[in-house]
């Protein structure tokens, strides 16, 4: 980290775009490419070898490689993962079925649940089983795994999930089953067990969150080896980090073998970024808006620091409701993912509704625009029949897009289905992909008890400026901050990401009666496997820490994550402890429950370097009116009508330029729309900020 070498590289691979960012001593250089879905090594060497040409500097001149990707939540949203089989202690195999035995909608008796990676006939239950004590109750029977296996070779399974009941606390079982199982299937078939992936209590969650890992990892571990090897061949010897998606930065070796926890890394970069400018613009409460080419992703952050957790749901299937999704518990920056993106394609259903995703046309062959085989009609093809993307100009002129193959998809496809004619078919495409962008943040937000109007949002992502303005608008926010370099926004926001790593332990204890000398001692074992992670590469960088625990009432569910101190715990963090979570309780819920024991489940310390200060940028203190560069038909949803818009060249706009919507300014990797209701000046940052003109 101490290299005295120039430049610093950021990469970032999305559904349908790869973007690349590289810093040094004469500024930045970015691009997007088209994603490689074969082999993604090779968009992303040759998204490196434009940003090195264009800096005029030698691969051996970078002195940090930081890398995030969307191909492993891709991969599960579109369930193009490895064949993964799931050995468990029998009468446990339907746990992936079952869920939280509830059923998420409750009135609706048609309701779709998210089908389990793993079909039942590769669902193996074998004999054995340890108490919650520890206790040798069954032992492991062989035979089982023998029969197991041979039903595996058959399937041709390419992944293994051990989770047996009580391993969270007791490995035993897991460890010899995988030594085995490893003796019985080919050297090819990856092994993963849910005692190092998630080592927590709730069978569902660890179980769902081992399979999505052995899901994952052969494409994942493929992919980074051939990564490795490429860059090496190139002369690009610099350190590879991986971007978590709790925010931080991990190690080849444990991103190979914890994919899992790469599965929200591209929106955890532009998270980053989002907090770094609410900083520095003195932005009390933002929305981090990230829009690619398969999905978007929404999360709120209070004084530029987001909202943390150790449970996600990928791809909600049934209006964006909690539960509807594929659970995994790993860190995660709390946010809303949905299947809409760029190249999301739109279909009428079968009551004759526009619907859009959750699958995409990725890259490959991507929206029906792009002219490579592409025949169905995409968000991407909506926005050039709307006049939003310049066909001429997109991705910099680099990739010419077709806008008749866009006009006939989306008018074969939606419609002559719906009697539709001229821009109807792709407004209404547009208005359903925003309807349901801004439903998942309405959602978000009020699970956590926040009032969505009062953020200013953030958006970043090739599709996201395109949509933000229309969005705030469904939302009734007032302004909306379009950072520099907003199309490749995550992969700047790695170049902020500290190294960090957090271990988690269940330890289930009552507040009032905790032993304080084994939580000391559990704390600091999880500190010193922590701190290991993160020294292999932090080298001398000065280390933070930070200490949860997941509290909730005795008999609940679930849990509240509260902060402890960086210090041993003395007798007087208890009080203090309950009454910072019945505060937060309130806060959510509405009421306090001071009569009920309180109980802490989950421990955690995740050590990290520490972030750089941020500075505030104070406001431009003079106003000049913009020049456009031109005009073009655009479609304005207020209006319900292509209109005559204002076109400004991004670079062209300097601090305290202003405009008026509706208008559009057009940069090489993202377009941002200025609908009619909105104002837009450039801060000293160079930001694109909108607002409302009732609100200036």
């Amino acid at each position: 980290m101490a290299d005295a070498k120039p430049f610093r590289l950021a990469v970032d691979i999305g559904g349908t775009f790869t973007d690349v960012v590289l810093e040094g001593p004469t500024g930045r250089v970015t691009t997007k490419v088209l994603t490689t879905p074969a082999a993604p090594e090779e968009g992303v060497i040759e998204g490196i070898g434009i940003v090195l040409k264009r800096a005029g500097a030698g691969a051996e001149a970078i002195s940090l490689f930081i890398h995030g990707t969307t191909l492993a939540t891709n991969a599960l949203i579109e369930r193009k993962g490895a064949r993964t089989a799931f050995v468990t202690t029998a009468g446990l195999r339907d746990i992936l079925e079952m869920g939280y035995e509830k059923r998420f909608e409750q009135y609706d008796f048609y309701m779709d649940k998210p089908e389990p990676l793993v079909p039942r006939p590769l669902r193996l239950p074998v004999r054995e089983r340890i108490s919650a004590r520890g206790q040798a109750l069954l032992r492991l029977h062989a035979e089982d795994l023998h029969r197991a296996a041979a039903v595996m070779r058959a399937a041709d399974v390419q992944a293994v999930a051990i989770g047996f009941i009580h391993s969270y606390a007791h490995s035993e079982h897991e460890r010899k089953a995988r030594e085995e199982l490893a003796r019985l299937l080919p050297p090819s078939v990856t092994i993963c067990i849910s005692s190092e992936v998630c080592p927590e209590i709730r069978e569902y969650e660890r179980f769902s969150t081992t399979c999505a890992n052995a899901y994952v990892r052969p494409m994942m571990a493929g992919y980074l080896t051939r990564l490795r090897q490429r860059l090496d061949s190139m002369g690009l010897k610099a350190p590879l980090f991986l971007m978590m998606s709790g925010g931080g930065l991990t190690t080849l070796d444990h991103a190979t073998r914890f994919p899992i926890r790469l599965v929200e890394s591209g929106p955890a970069g532009g998270v980053i970024l989002a907090g770094q400018i609410a900083r520095e613009c003195g932005l009390p409460a933002a929305l981090a808006f990230d829009m690619g080419g398969t999905t978007a992703k929404i999360c709120l952050l209070d004084d530029g620091e987001p909202e943390r957790a150790r449970r996600f749901e990928v791809a909600r299937i049934y209006r964006d409701l909690k539960g509807s999704g594929l659970p995994v518990r790993i860190p995660v920056v709390e946010m809303v993912e949905i299947g809409a993106g760029g190249g999301s394609i739109a279909r009428v259903d079968a009551m004759k509704r526009i619907t859009v995703g959750p699958d995409s046309a990725g890259a490959d062959p991507g929206p029906a625009c792009y002219g490579r085989g592409g025949q169905s009609p995409t968000v991407t093809d909506a926005n050039v029949a709307l006049g939003r993307i310049d066909p001429q100009h997109f991705a910099g002129g680099r990739i010419a897009l077709d806008a008749g193959k866009a006009d006939a998809a989306l008018s074969g496809d939606i419609g002559l289905k719906l009697s539709l004619s001229e821009h109807w078919p792709a407004a209404g495409v547009s208005e359903i992909v925003e309807e349901n962008m801004a439903n998942a943040a309405r959602v978000h937000a009020i699970e956590r008890g926040k009032v969505i109007d009062r953020y200013t949002m953030v958006a970043f992502g090739g599709g996201a400026p395109l949509h933000a303005g229309r969005l705030a608008e469904k939302l009734g926010i007032g302004r909306v901050l379009v950072p520099v370099g907003a199309g490749v926004g995550s992969a700047i926001g790695f170049l902020r990401a500290p190294i960090a790593y957090e271990v988690v332990r269940s330890w289930r204890v009552p507040l009032a009666s905790l032993d304080l000398g084994e939580g000391n001692r559990l704390l600091a074992g999880l500190r010193e496997e922590a701190h290991r992670v993160v020294a292999a590469g932090a080298g001398e960088a000065p280390l933070s820490e930070t200490r949860l625990v997941d509290v909730r009432y005795v008999g609940q569910g679930h849990e509240l994550p509260m902060a402890l101190p960086n210090r041993a715990l003395g007798a007087d963090d208890l009080p203090d402890l309950r009454r910072r979570f019945e505060e937060r309780y309130r806060q959510i819920y509405g009421l306090a429950l001071p009569q009920m024991a309180v109980e802490i489940v989950t421990w955690s310390v995740t050590v990290s370097t520490a972030l750089p200060a941020a500075e505030r940028i104070p406001a431009p203190t003079q106003r000049t009116a913009a020049r456009p560069i031109g005009r073009r038909r655009v479609y304005e949803p207020a209006l319900g009508e292509l209109v005559e818009m204002a076109v400004y060249s991004r670079p062209d706009l300097a601090p305290g330029a202003a405009l008026d919507g509706p208008a559009a300014i057009v940069e090489d990797e993202t377009t941002t729309i200025v609908p009619a209701s909105f104002a837009a000046t450039i801060n000293r940052r160079g930001d694109i900020v909108m607002e409302t003109r009732h609100g200036r």
